[in-house]
């Protein structure tokens, strides 16, 4: 389905990208189809329509003999770069496919709860009679219209998400280094698979792998500092991974705008606009927090471009003014309807930080960057070694992590400003992303996570961007210094097939590692299906959700409530029906109100404990099916009323009761 809705639109942007146009197609492709989707969600119409066009624009392309086995050739580079990294990803999942820890459970309650019933907003699973619009939703969107369009089960969906995400990011991500450099342009690709500078640590004093994943995700006190290897390979399908692939796309256009737009024509900028507003607007819906940077990353480059060609004749020319104009707008205007219905608590406001990240676990975290930056601006310094007072304000504040970063940040705008017009676009990712990791520094945005982890949020969301635009810069600049005379002629004397001996050996141990790391994870499983662990752990569950699964349409089941991180709310999840309450502080946070779901949680334990009150409880919140398992008999004392409920299923140790007239 993906391949064929980027060569459905392929043809279209040739005109106008010329060989960008292809990878170009890969994201934008997804992004219109789900949104399609999204349209048809709210007329509650099948979202399987949204492929028509797609399917009609394939059609007419093969019709006028668009597609060529020459034309596909040339473009053989992008396809591997998507397929290389899809099936790393995959053998990854594939090895360790379980839905069972971490937040698994609730991004396949949201995938499961799309994909049965695929209306807008989506109903919330672990929520009787309450939507999806409290938390942003769209990822999830994105993903379950790609499995119901190829008509893949969400047990299956759930692993196949992530390398989808990872493949479209490698894609958009090595079109920056075709766009900015002439040799090596796989660099920008390195971000994704780099490890930080702790796991390094961890490893190298003896710790398992398992051990040097996580631990190298809590460096700094009291926050989770993940960089996308860990995101990817930890398995989660959250908002915060499937973003990567968006923030990568709209990192990629805007790098189109720095470096290409005096020589975009007027319906190319027009489209290029488009696909901005395309990417932002999707922002937040997928991870709200991306927006909080990316909105503002936007307009600065919209200026930046504008200042560079505001001398062009005006008249007929479409100019930067209208991406720092329309592009905002059209985003705001193409995802209006989510907007309007959201319903999240949001951000409480914004503090200064009291505690500050320790210097050395702040350099484990970003010290890869901030090295490449500090020797990047070296002679900078060298000619200016007054630019190091930077540091001054922030040591004297007691923040000395965000001196670390000053110095180099201070060094970029410098030169920035010297650059003027024509900045270089890996010198503004670098400082954007450096400028985030200063700002987690100072501040903060206050959330309801409490006294001892007020910032964690803040750290946790921002430092995927931070580590996306600081490394794909710096590993431009890598770029640019191996791409010298010197260097290039010590390469060159390496005889040919030995560099292609190492690439291919490169690539293999690629696709080999996730198999000689498998005996990290405790139970390697080796399948695709992401609820095949209850098949050995839960069987009675396993084939009971199985039976809930087929059948169709909305529905409300009662099931114990329990605690979050635990097997609560598993039938849910899975099955993606409705719970009367599911993991209650994952409520709490996104309601903020605690007294419905004290409430719920009082209703359900009456509904399995009081027969007197059962029927009419569930009737309270619309509930037609009621669960009891072993997790229900362990959490109560289970006593049913004699009438009202009708036995729909008795299997291995599982009923599932039918409320009458429901």
């Amino acid at each position: 389905m993906i391949k064929l809705a980027q060569l459905s639109i392929w043809p279209l942007l040739r005109p106008h990208f010329g060989r960008f146009a292809y990878p170009i197609s890969f994201s934008a492709s997804v992004l219109a189809l789900a949104l399609l989707a999204w349209y048809l969600g709210i007329l509650r119409l099948p979202v399987q329509l949204a492929l028509l066009p797609f399917v009609a624009l394939f059609a007419w392309n093969a019709h006028r003999r668009r597609y060529s086995g020459r034309t596909l050739a040339e473009h053989w580079r992008w396809d591997a770069v998507f397929v290389v990294l899809f099936f790393f990803l995959l053998e990854c999942r594939y090895i360790n496919p379980s839905a069972s820890f971490a937040e698994k459970f609730m991004d396949h309650g949201f995938l499961a709860s799309i994909m049965r019933e695929p209306v807008v907003p989506p109903l919330d699973p672990w929520y009787a009679g309450g939507h999806l619009n409290v938390y942003y939703y769209y990822g999830s969107w994105i993903v379950g219209v790609l499995g119901l369009s190829s008509g893949v089960a969400s047990r299956l969906v759930f692993n196949l998400g992530l390398p989808t995400v990872l493949a479209l990011a490698g894609v958009n991500l090595y079109m920056v280094g075709h766009l900015l450099l002439d040799r090596f342009r796989w660099l920008p690709i390195v971000p994704l698979l780099l490890p930080n500078p702790a796991s390094i640590e961890l490893f190298l004093l003896g710790n398992p792998l398992s051990k040097v994943a996580w631990d190298s995700t809590r460096v700094i006190a009291d926050t989770i500092n993940e960089y996308p290897l860990f995101s990817f390979t930890w398995g989660d399908l959250h908002a915060h991974v499937i973003g990567i692939f968006n923030q990568a796309f709209l990192i990629s256009l805007l790098v189109i705008a720095l470096s290409c737009w005096g020589r975009l024509s007027e319906r190319a900028r027009l489209v290029l606009i488009g696909f901005v507003a395309l990417s932002l607007g999707a922002m937040p819906g997928i991870n709200s927090w991306d927006v909080l940077l990316y909105g503002p990353i936007t307009v600065l480059v919209a200026l930046i471009v504008w200042s560079a060609h505001r001398h062009e004749p005006s008249e007929g020319r479409v100019n930067a003014l209208h991406l720092l104009v329309i592009g905002p707008l059209a985003a705001i205007a193409l995802y209006a309807p989510y907007y309007l219905t959201l319903a999240s608590q949001g951000i409480k406001g914004v503090g200064i930080v009291p505690s500050p990240s320790d210097p050395v676990q702040f350099l484990l975290v970003h010290g890869f960057f901030v090295a490449i930056a500090c020797a990047a601006c070296a002679g900078d310094l060298r000619r200016r070694p007054y630019l190091a007072l930077a540091a001054v304000p922030f040591l004297l504040a007691g923040y000395a992590a965000a001196a670390i970063v000053a110095i180099p940040l201070v060094s970029l705008a410098i030169r920035m400003i010297g650059q003027r017009p024509e900045i270089r676009p890996e010198d503004l990712l670098v400082a954007l992303g450096l400028g985030i990791a200063l700002f987690c520094e100072i501040v903060y945005l206050k959330d309801n996570m409490g006294d001892q982890y007020f910032r964690m949020n803040t750290v946790f969301k921002f430092y995927i961007a931070a580590w996306l635009l600081s490394g794909v810069g710096t590993f431009v600049m890598v770029g640019r210094a191996l791409d010298r005379e010197a260097v290039i002629s010590r390469i060159s004397a390496v005889p040919c097939r030995v560099r292609q001996g190492v690439v291919i050996g490169a690539l293999i141990l690629l696709l080999v590692s996730p198999f000689v790391a498998a005996g990290s994870f405790s139970h390697p499983h080796y399948t695709l299906d992401g609820l095949a662990f209850l098949d050995r752990e839960h069987p009675g569950d396993a084939e009971a959700i199985r039976y809930l699964q087929g059948i169709p349409g909305p529905h409300v089941i009662a099931e114990a409530k329990g605690d979050d991180y635990s097997y609560a709310a598993r039938i849910s999840s899975f099955s993606g029906m409705q719970a009367i309450v599911g993991w209650t502080f994952h409520q709490f946070m996104w309601r903020n109100d605690y007294g419905p779901i004290q409430e719920r949680i009082a209703d359900i334990q009456a509904i399995y404990e009081d027969p007197s009150r059962s029927v009419g409880l569930l009737r309270k919140y619309d509930a037609e099916y009621l669960y009891v398992g072993d997790f229900e008999r362990q959490q109560y004392r289970v006593s049913l009323p004699e009438s009202g409920l009708e036995p729909v299923y008795d299997r291995g140790g599982v009923q599932i009761y039918r409320v009458a007239g429901a």
